[in-house]
C-alpha cells in the first residue's frame, strides 16, 4: 500500500497544539484569567508561524499546494454527491477553505481579545461581541472539520487522523 508522507513536523506539532490551546481556552479555562490571554497569545504565535511555513515549508505545507478554490469546492461537493471519490495527497479543496477560514478566525479571535485589554477598547460591547461571536464561529467549524475528516476518512477509506499523527497518508489503490 502506498504511504506518502504529507505532514511534516511542524505541521502535525502546529496542528494538535492548535487543538489542546483553543480547546482548553474555549472549554476549559476561565475567560477573565490571566491564563486565558496567555493561552490566546500562544494560539496568534502558532498562527503567525503556521503563515510563514505556508510560504516557506515543505511541500503540501505551503499555500501554494491548496489555494482556496470555489471551483475546486463545488467540484468536490459534486464527487460526493455523486459518489466518486478522488483522493488527494495534499489538503482537498473543501479542506483548504476550512484551514484559511480558521486561520483568519483565529487571528480575528487574538486581535479582538487583545484590543480589549487595552485602555482604547476596554469596556467596548461591540468589541466583546465581535470575539465571543468569532469563538462561536471557530467552535462551529472546528466541529464541521471533525465531522469532514471523519466522513471523508470513511468514504475515502483513508485514515485522515493517523495521517496527521504519523505524517503518512495511506492513499491505498485508487
Amino acid at each position: 500500500m502506498p504511504y506518502t508522507y504529507v505532514w511534516d513536523l511542524f505541521v502535525r506539532v502546529f496542528h494538535w497544539s492548535l487543538v489542546v490551546l483553543f480547546a482548553a481556552n474555549a472549554l476549559v479555562i476561565d475567560e477573565d484569567s490571566k491564563l486565558h490571554h496567555w493561552v490566546g497569545y500562544a494560539v496568534v504565535v502558532l498562527v503567525g508561524a503556521r503563515l510563514i511555513w505556508g510560504f516557506v515549508g515543505t511541500r503540501y505545507a505551503r499555500f501554494a499546494s491548496f489555494p482556496p478554490s470555489i471551483s475546486g469546492a463545488t467540484e468536490q461537493l459534486t464527487e460526493i454527491a455523486t459518489g466518486r471519490a478522488h483522493k488527494h495527497v495534499g489538503h482537498t479543496p473543501l479542506g483548504a477553505l476550512m484551514i484559511y477560514n480558521l486561520l483568519a478566525t483565529l487571528l480575528l479571535i487574538g486581535l479582538s481579545g487583545y484590543l480589549m485589554t487595552t485602555t482604547m477598547f476596554w469596556g467596548a460591547d461591540w468589541l466583546e461581541g465581535l470575539h465571543k461571536l468569532a469563538v462561536s464561529w471557530a467552535e462551529i467549524a472546528v466541529a464541521l472539520h471533525i465531522a469532514a475528516v471523519v466522513y471523508e476518512s470513511r468514504r475515502l477509506k483513508i485514515n485522515l487522523p493517523r495521517a496527521m499523527v504519523t505524517g503518512y497518508k495511506d492513499m491505498g489503490p485508487e
